[in-house]
């Protein structure tokens, strides 16, 4: 009876040679008739002080590709000190590796510029299981695994972000955090941003605009708040509290009486922000539909933001881009400055110009009945 063949581990291919472990240096050095240290320095790449002939060198690497050696990448980086690996931690309940999430763009400018400078991505997901609540020291410590890590998310728990910067570690947060002492950020310009929009509904003849937002103090939403009021007062425009409509839930709360009344009261433009749900965008539209208003027949519509992906069917909304792909590369040229030991102020720009977007939902005022003359 023939003998069972044997099977190799699952996952893992047959050399050429039969073999199925991986092949050591100490092999390497008896086929080529040395010493293992000299191929510890032939096979790392040291050519300075060290006198190895070239005919020695070659019988290294001779032997080495005949054994089918391939350098242990774990062992090269711990010889160096350093990993070449960047994190990435994100703020999520999901960690936002589909492309309709609005942070996946954010990740396709991380990798292409972590690529480029040779440093691999180790995606941390210790938040997946319940959102930011769940990024607590345990999870947040093991980001130490790599050289630096990136954090994004509407919501970063300062204590945890705090100790990693007072440990000298080296961490970027994607999006403005200032509030946090000594925590560097790559973030989007969204003040000069927002106040572009306001001057252009401006120029068009607006002189009543609300602007909607969700009710937190997300930097991201208070830089649109910030920039929308400037706008207003740069413009000669009526502002205050009663320009601005925060609400908790604004898809229950923006009701479609509400935007009505705006309108009889002489509001002509409406601006929502965007954030990672598109709640107040999407409240604005809804009320807006309910209420028989087209844009920009009726009023106008801007959007402080980018549309979100799952409505890029409809017509593109008047107001700005987050250039979320830049930004990303910019945050990991920030990173990889921090590791090594550069100074990020020299060699960096925190604040990223987000481009104004024409649109389809600005226009010029509808026309007001003029009152009968006495």
């Amino acid at each position: 009876m023939d003998e069972p063949r044997k099977r190799s581990r699952p996952g893992r291919a047959p050399s050429p040679t039969g073999r199925t472990s991986r092949p050591r240096q100490a092999e390497v050095a008896r086929l080529a008739g040395v010493s293992q240290a000299t191929v510890s320095l032939v096979l790392g790449g040291k050519r300075e002080g060290v006198a190895i002939s070239e005919e020695t060198r070659r019988k290294v690497l001779d032997a080495a590709r005949s054994l089918g050696y391939v350098p242990d990448p774990a062992a090269r980086r711990l010889a160096a000190a350093r990993n070449d690996l960047l994190g990435v931690f994100s703020f999520t309940a999901t960690f936002p590796t589909d492309v309709q999430h609005s942070y996946y763009p954010f990740l396709v400018g991380v990798e292409q510029e972590a690529a480029a400078r040779g440093y691999d991505l180790v995606l941390f997901t210790g938040s997946s299981s319940g959102g930011a609540g769940a990024a607590g020291p345990e999870a947040l410590s093991r980001v130490r695994l790599a050289d630096g890590c990136l954090f994004l998310g509407r919501h970063a728990p300062a204590q945890e972000l705090s100790r990693l910067v007072g440990d000298g570690f080296p961490v970027v947060h994607i999006g403005r955090r200032d509030e946090l002492e000594g925590l560097p950020w790559v973030g989007a310009d969204y003040v000069n941003a927002t106040r572009e929009v306001v001057a252009r509904l401006a120029a068009l003849g607006h002189r009543r605009i609300v602007l909607v937002r969700e009710d937190d103090e997300a930097p991201a939403s208070t830089d649109r708040e910030h920039g929308f009021l400037k706008g207003l007062e740069a413009a000669g425009l009526p502002g205050g509290p009663a320009a601005v409509f925060r609400s908790a839930a604004p898809e229950r709360e923006l009701t479609p009486e509400r935007l009505r009344g705006w309108l009889a009261e002489g509001v002509t433009a409406f601006v929502a922000e965007e954030t990672d749900t598109g709640s107040a965008w999407r409240a604005l539209r809804g009320a807006a539909r309910a209420a028989g208003i087209e844009a920009p027949r009726d009023a106008s519509l801007a959007l402080l933001g980018s549309p979100p992906p799952d409505l890029a069917g409809e017509p593109v909304p008047t107001g700005f881009d987050i250039p979320r792909p830049e930004l990303g590369a910019a945050a990991v040229r920030m990173l990889a400055a921090l590791v090594a030991g550069e100074d990020i102020a020299a060699a960096t720009e925190p604040l990223v110009a987000c481009p104004f977007r024409p649109g389809a939902s600005a226009g010029p005022p509808p026309a007001r009945p003029q009152d009968p003359r006495p």
